[in-house]
């Protein structure tokens, strides 16, 4: 049965690959929003739009803000949404210590929006970004949602914990079934250009030299992005369960996974492969000497030397197992950099 659908964030890094997916395996109607706002090269998201328009499917695309409640209100009332997924954020740690306003508007009021169009038009689903970031400076690993995660280090962090505790007061109340995602470090072609793979190749072309902290012994849970939209649609087709508890009362259908790779990668390894990568791609000439481009450092203070998603709980539910290898998610990266940057 046709299904309408609405995905918010639907120009950014994720939403644009997730609308494409859909478009392409199924005939359910999508519409995306999106503020296409200037927090990177706006280029960037007009590529991926050109990309969904290129598609046969039943698309439309607002250009409008989450934290526009007039705007969701129409919406809500023209579409009928069966389904939701907010993948509109602000992104970033760092940004959010020179910008926390953007932050509260899109993170905190815009979600609180979707929540409560939620609440007053029916769904069957609400699908949500929640982060890694919350884990904050958890020694324990894998990171399980099991963990207590009552300490985020920066206010992006505390945006999305917020977010979670938010979908579960209007599951609660509202039984609105509801399911949030911690994402882990998410790559691939036209992805976001402040995550490190994006401008380590930037400063690589240029010369640069990149820093590698604690001498190189990181590890880190990259993953594809194709893996993660796969995940995503697995989520969305199946809703937590509305049921009532032993005193009769409704238990909220609320869910939280961590979506990931489950295996860690080291970044001096990961930095060595984007480089053979880049080469192989002719970004970079054939005689290249990573080596004395590199500079190896120590530890950023807060930073933590391994993080990586315990994912069992989602196979367990779902049978998602990503499935990419480090060196075809950047050899796919790298392709795309070479034809849009033209270099």
């Amino acid at each position: 049965m046709k299904k309408t659908i609405l995905v918010t964030g639907a120009a950014g890094f994720i939403g644009a690959n997730l609308v494409k997916e859909l478009l392409s395996t199924t005939d359910d109607k999508i519409v995306g929003i999106d503020n296409l706002n200037d927090y990177y090269d706006v280029t960037l998201k007009e590529y991926r739009l050109k990309e969904i328009e290129s598609l046969d499917g039943d698309f439309t695309f607002v250009k409008g803000s989450i934290a526009d409640k007039s705007l969701l209100d129409s919406l809500f009332e023209t579409y009928n949404f069966n389904i939701v997924v907010n993948l509109a954020a602000q992104a970033g740690v760092r940004y959010s210590i020179t910008n926390p306003d953007v932050y509260i508007e899109s993170n905190m009021i815009g979600f609180y929006n979707i929540l409560e169009e939620c609440r007053h038009h029916p769904v069957e689903h609400l699908v949500y970004a929640s982060s890694s970031s919350v884990y904050g400076p958890n020694k324990k690993v894998p990171y399980s949602t099991d963990d207590k995660v009552d300490n985020p280090v920066s206010l992006y962090a505390a945006t999305k914990k917020s977010n979670e505790l938010f979908a579960h007061a209007y599951s609660k109340l509202y039984n609105i079934p509801s399911t949030g995602l911690r994402f882990f470090t998410v790559y691939g072609p036209a992805g976001r250009p402040d995550m490190a793979y994006f401008s380590f190749t930037n400063k690589l072309i240029k010369g640069e030299t990149i820093k590698i902290f604690n001498y190189g012994n990181c590890k880190r849970d990259f993953t594809y992005v194709d893996d993660i939209v796969k995940g995503i649609k697995l989520v969305m087709d199946k809703a937590p369960l509305k049921k009532n508890g032993e005193d009769g009362l409704p238990i909220p259908p609320y869910a939280v996974y961590n979506i990931g790779n489950n295996n860690p990668e080291n970044l001096l390894d990961f930095v060595q492969i984007l480089s053979e990568e880049l080469v192989r791609a002719g970004v970079l000439p054939s005689d290249y000497d990573f080596e004395s481009y590199k500079e190896l450092v120590a530890m950023q203070p807060g930073d933590v030397p391994i993080t990586y998603a315990d994912t069992s709980a989602l196979e367990r539910d779902f049978g998602f197992k990503p499935s990419t290898t480090l060196r075809d998610g950047l050899r796919a990266f790298a392709e795309w950099y070479k034809k849009f940057y033209k270099v």
